[in-house]
C-alpha cells in the first residue's frame, strides 16, 4: 500500500497557515468595501457631501482595501521554515 494515501496524510497546495493569511486578506477587503458602501439618498436632488466624503469613505475603506491585499500577497509569498 502506497504510504501517501495514508488517511489524514494530505498536503495541499497552500499550507494552513497560508489558508488563515488568505482568508484574513479576504476579510480585510471584504470589510473596506462595506465600509466604501452605502450612504445614498432617495432624492437625485439632495447630494450629502458630509456622508459622501466622509472619514471612513476617503480613508479608511482603502487602507483596509489595500491592507487586505498587502496580506494576501504575503500568505502567497510566505514560505514555512523547513522543521
Amino acid at each position: 500500500m502506497d504510504n501517501n494515501k495514508i488517511a489524514g496524510d494530505t498536503k495541499f497546495a497552500i499550507p494552513y497557515r497560508n489558508l488563515l493569511f488568505v482568508l484574513i486578506g479576504l476579510g480585510l477587503m471584504i470589510l473596506g468595501y462595506i465600509f466604501m458602501a452605502g450612504g445614498g439618498t432617495n432624492d437625485p436632488n439632495v447630494f450629502p457631501g458630509e456622508k459622501m466624503f466622509s472619514f471612513g469613505r476617503m480613508v479608511v475603506a482603502p487602507l483596509l482595501i489595500l491592507a487586505g491585499f498587502a496580506v494576501e500577497i504575503f500568505a502567497i509569498m510566505y514560505k514555512p521554515k523547513a522543521k
